[in-house]
């Protein structure tokens, strides 16, 4: 649960460090019967979402560890110092809101943060790129494995 959550929150400092004048408007398309479509910005409704999600989720001393750590990015020292708390307490806090948050991004109903790119519509072009050479490899893989199994001389 907890690489769940480290992989969204990659995605959510991705997301938020990108330049706004960067962010696309996309086209989605809905797959009900009246096949409307809506105009959406994925990578600000990302972050609310993973905001939003997170203080519905945590305790208020959770989200206060949360914010702190995770959001405006502060390091253990400044956190336990901030919120006077020991160094372990605080890394305990620390793996159960990763665990719990990991829990909830993967079961959130109807529409899930994890798997991402399912969330994202696998529009992210590194994805693509990652799916096409993902593709290649096993065609490459599929033509040794024939190639070792039939020889080329009684095949012609």
């Amino acid at each position: 649960m907890r690489s769940i959550f480290r992989a969204c929150y990659r995605r959510f400092r991705e997301c938020a460090s990108k330049a706004k004048s960067l962010t696309n408007v996309r086209l989605e398309h809905s797959g009900g019967a009246g096949r409307r479509s809506s105009w959406g910005r994925k990578d600000e409704e990302y972050i609310a979402d993973f905001l939003l999600v997170s203080k519905r989720t945590l305790t208020e001393e959770e989200y206060k560890i949360f914010r702190y750590h995770f959001v405006l990015g502060a390091d253990n020292n400044l956190c336990c110092a901030k919120l006077k708390m020991d160094k372990g307490v605080f890394f305990h806090h620390i793996y159960r809101i990763e665990s719990s948050l990991g829990r909830v991004f993967r079961e959130l109903e109807p529409f899930a943060l994890f798997p991402l790119d399912e969330y994202f519509q696998g529009s992210k072009p590194e994805d693509i790129n990652e799916m096409r050479l993902t593709k290649v490899v096993q065609m490459e893989r599929t033509h040794q494995s024939l190639s070792t199994l039939v020889p080329l001389a009684k095949a012609a």
